[in-house]
């Protein structure tokens, strides 16, 4: 009866060691985590360094600066994306700087957060998109900085643009703030 008994002992540690592992693993890293605040709340975004490490470093530096801090969603095509980060809010500005491509195989699932671009690869700035649903279309051609892990109901509830205008939002919602969750002090 000692021999199970010890064994069910060990198995009980493993287990719990395995568990703690997966929660801290789950647990936010506060530099790689983005908080947008949108009207109807916050929408938590966990940034990808070891997919984009070149775009996570932009879009930390450009929120770290206010850049999209009311900037609003100027193309949402209803169950496809709401794309935001030109400060123009006419799909044509952005802060200067394009960023060479960094494709990956990470897919286009709900929530995934990628970099809008022009016809080059090459061509990326400060604009990027939240897709509604899986857009498998979209892999390997658009840069993958980041996925959505809470806060989804937020972004769908943002206003969308008719078809007919590819999705252009006349007085469409903003971006109210963005933080790097480090820098947040709550």
């Amino acid at each position: 009866m000692k021999p199970k008994s010890w064994l069910m002992g060990i198995a009980v540690l493993l287990l719990g060691a395995a568990v703690a592992t997966a929660t801290q693993a789950a647990e936010p890293d506060p530099e790689n985590t983005i908080y947008m605040e949108l009207k109807s709340g916050r929408v938590v975004i966990r940034m990808l360094p070891d997919v984009a490490p070149g775009h996570v470093a932009r879009i930390k530096e450009l929120t770290r600066q206010g850049f999209y801090d009311g900037v609003v969603f100027h193309r949402v095509i209803e169950g496809f994306m709401a794309q935001t980060g030109d400060p123009t809010g006419t799909g044509r500005g952005g802060s200067g700087q394009n960023l060479k491509a960094e494709f990956s195989k990470t897919p286009h699932l709900r929530g995934t957060v990628s970099m809008a671009r022009a016809q080059s690869p090459d061509s990326a700035d400060s604009q990027f998109f939240i897709v509604f649903e899986t857009a498998p279309h979209l892999n390997g051609q658009y840069t993958v900085w980041g996925q959505v892990i809470s806060g989804m109901e937020h972004v769908d509830a943002i206003k969308k643009g008719p078809a007919g205008r590819n999705g252009a939002v006349e007085d469409p919602d903003k971006v109210i703030r963005m933080r790097v969750m480090a820098d947040v002090k709550e």
